[in-house]
């Protein structure tokens, strides 16, 4: 019992650790992207900048976090007693849907920032901004399964986050149009 408390731990470590790298690598992305319509020499500036910023917080960072969040994980789960019992948990079977889910997250991050680092802009600011939310949306759903060990009452976390994110976007957009407005006069 004592080696699953100190895998459990270095487990949520690296997973408190992963979560903080996605989060700030989308918001990098968004500075990436709005650096891209600034005009000469700033755009150059800003642009090398963001790229060294995203560089080391994706590779020292985010990726051995996932690598060790992930390590610890399968140690915990398929090398110790009470591991071998949470994974006959029908609760277990949904928190490791959402890591699959975020694993997923994870590569399509890797995408922007490869293509981010060859200076090709496909998506908009706004985009980077609702896509961030993901990773929220991820997290609220693994710690409810987590806390509460019940394949259905994630679903209020998860319904009380969409909401939340709906909400948050909602006010972004009229932020967005005052400072438009404001700019215009």
């Amino acid at each position: 019992m004592e080696l699953y408390n100190y895998l459990k731990s270095l487990h949520l470590i690296f997973v408190i650790t992963w979560f903080a790298g996605l989060f700030y690598i989308v918001r990098l992305f968004v500075y990436q992207i709005e650096a891209n319509d600034k005009p000469s020499p700033e755009k150059e500036i800003l642009q090398k900048q963001y790229k060294i910023m995203t560089y080391r917080l994706w590779y020292i960072i985010t990726w051995p976090s996932a690598v060790l969040a992930s390590f610890f994980a399968f140690w915990m789960l398929f090398f110790t007693d009470l591991g071998k019992v949470w994974l006959q948990m029908p609760w277990m079977h949904v928190k490791l849907s959402f890591v699959f889910a975020l694993y997923l997250y994870h590569y399509k991050c890797h995408r922007i920032y490869q293509e981010l680092q060859n200076d090709q802009v496909k998506y908009t600011t706004n985009y980077m901004r609702l896509w961030n939310e993901g990773a929220t949306i991820i997290l609220f759903a693994v710690v409810f399964l987590v806390i509460l060990k019940n394949a259905v009452n994630w679903i209020y976390g998860v319904v009380g986050i969409v909401l939340f994110s709906v909400l948050i976007m909602l006010g972004f957009k009229f932020y967005k149009r005052i400072r438009e407005r404001n700019s215009g006069q």
